[in-house]
């Protein structure tokens, strides 16, 4: 097993390189993560595609670099992608043995449709679920789509529309009033059945509008990965991107190394978009890096086993594997969970949510005992990663954080927005730390019954040594008596 792998994505913008981390079969998170805004694309769209010297010698410096930080990291494989820039070069193949030679790497260059396969993939097993959308992938030389239906990658395709190749052709040139005759004829490329009211966006231009919306908004997180946005509501805030001046885009939150291609960005967006009809947009963190970790991870596959959750699994690795022999909160929290549900009447949706946070509340401990559960809240927040949406994770960090304590509204109010309603949340809190509790009396088994208003708990054949004092603090959301060691 190889435990540390490198990607490389060889864009036309930029270079990137990705260390992800094995923690099991298939328990993996992201250890760091390099950048070179080469443009390997740069002048060579105005010069027959050919990639220009200037451009390859960045290019074979940042590899070189690149190359060694995956030898620090100990890296046992490492896969480097070559995209649009590079599949469209005349010279292409005398760049890539120029790098085989001098850095002894092997670049493989992918077609668009494989470009755009690896960007669904990544979504498809990374994200919060979904079953029906489109994703788009806009770079620096092409854009990628790929149709995802009923859970499964349907088709994919790619289009000559990227950033720096309509810079290059238009903005450059003064000829932007030639734009629109020359994108219609490759919108029409795309097929009618890629339509759809769910847009995923894949790609830093994406991600920067993304980012934009949410600073304006004043949103609670700051994860970019699976926020989702009403293309409606957010449309009139994108368009007063796309037509302030260069030296206002900062005031929307827009990076400087995305000055001179966001605009570029925001108008193939729009217009694919509208093509699609498109209506709700999610945003997302991963793509073809993400992507080609994945297909090697999973083979012969193509998605996690059922109920599976990488992050999750990797937190329980990483801090919990000898706590996990002993910790009985997630059956305990099941049990409670299903003995009350006539009287909590809690949809079944916010189970899985309960089951993550009885999984991980112990794992603060692993930093420190004292204010455990804050910890613990913060290792939710900043590595259940992938798979849970922004509700989830914001709901499983905070009925973790409130360990059981009597509910102050004001302390939410910032994630106000995020968060179920009280009743779910007050239940939530108490069942949680209820079997927390309870798993500190190191039983293995213990039986509950509710009746009459009184939930008992016991074991059939012997005494449970039950912290009572502790049970006591723990906030009820109803009139519920609690009895120990006995059966109605």
């Amino acid at each position: 097993m190889a435990k540390k792998t490198a990607v490389v994505d060889l864009g036309s913008n930029s270079i990137r390189m990705v260390i992800f981390e094995k923690t099991s079969r298939y328990g993996f998170y992201t250890t760091c993560e390099y950048k070179r805004k080469v443009r390997l694309g740069e002048n060579s769209y105005n010069n027959g595609k050919i990639l220009q010297e200037e451009a390859m010698q960045k290019a074979e410096d940042a590899l070189n670099f690149f190359k060694q930080c995956a030898l620090k990291h100990k890296c046992k494989k490492m896969f480097i992608i070559g995209t649009s820039a590079l599949r469209d070069a005349p010279n292409s193949k005398d760049f890539i043995k120029r790098i085989q030679k001098k850095l002894n790497l092997n670049i493989r260059c992918i077609d668009g449709k494989e470009e755009s396969y690896l960007g669904g993939l990544a979504a498809l097993n990374l994200l919060s679920p979904f079953r029906d959308a489109t994703t788009l992938d806009i770079g620096g030389g092409s854009s990628e789509l790929c149709l995802i239906k009923n859970n499964k990658i349907i088709s994919c395709i790619s289009l000559d529309l990227g950033t720096v190749r309509l810079k290059e052709l238009f903005y450059d040139k003064g000829k932007i009033d030639s734009l629109e005759q020359f994108i219609n004829p490759i919108l029409e490329q795309i097929p009618k059945e890629f339509c759809n009211h769910n847009l995923i966006a894949i790609g830093g231009s994406l991600r920067a509008i993304s980012n934009s919306i949410m600073q304006k908004n004043s949103y609670p997180l700051k994860n970019l990965h699976d926020f989702h946005y009403d293309l409606e509501e957010e449309k009139t805030h994108i368009e007063k991107i796309l037509q302030v001046k260069a030296d206002s885009l900062a005031n929307f939150g827009i990076k400087k190394d995305r000055f001179d291609t966001i605009k570029k960005g925001i108008f193939i967006f729009l217009k694919i978009a509208e093509k699609l009809k498109a209506k709700h947009i999610i945003t997302s963190g991963v793509g073809i890096r993400e992507g080609i970790y994945l297909k090697d991870l999973l083979r012969p596959h193509s998605k996690f086993p059922i109920n599976f959750n990488p992050s999750l699994k990797s937190l329980q690795d990483r801090f919990l594997q000898q706590e996990n022999k002993s910790n009985h909160t997630a059956k305990f929290a099941m049990q409670l969970f299903n003995i009350l549900k006539n009287i909590h009447k809690i949809p079944e949706s916010y189970k899985q949510s309960l089951l993550a946070a009885a999984k991980l509340c112990h794992i603060g401990e692993y930093l420190n005992f004292y204010f455990s559960n804050e910890h613990s809240s913060h290792f939710i927040l900043g590595g259940l990663n992938y798979g849970f949406s922004h509700k989830e994770k914001i709901l499983i960090a905070n009925i973790i954080k409130l360990n059981g304590k009597k509910i102050n509204p004001y302390n939410l109010e910032s994630y106000k927005q995020l968060l179920p309603n009280f009743h779910i949340l007050s239940w939530l809190n108490f069942i949680l730390n209820l079997a927390k509790t309870l798993n500190n009396a190191n039983e293995s088994k213990i039986d509950f019954i509710f009746s009459n208003n009184a939930l008992y708990i016991f074991n059939e054949f012997k005494n449970i040594n039950l912290p009572k004092e502790d049970l006591k603090k723990i906030a009820k959301p109803a009139s519920i008596i609690l009895n120990l060691n006995q059966k109605p």
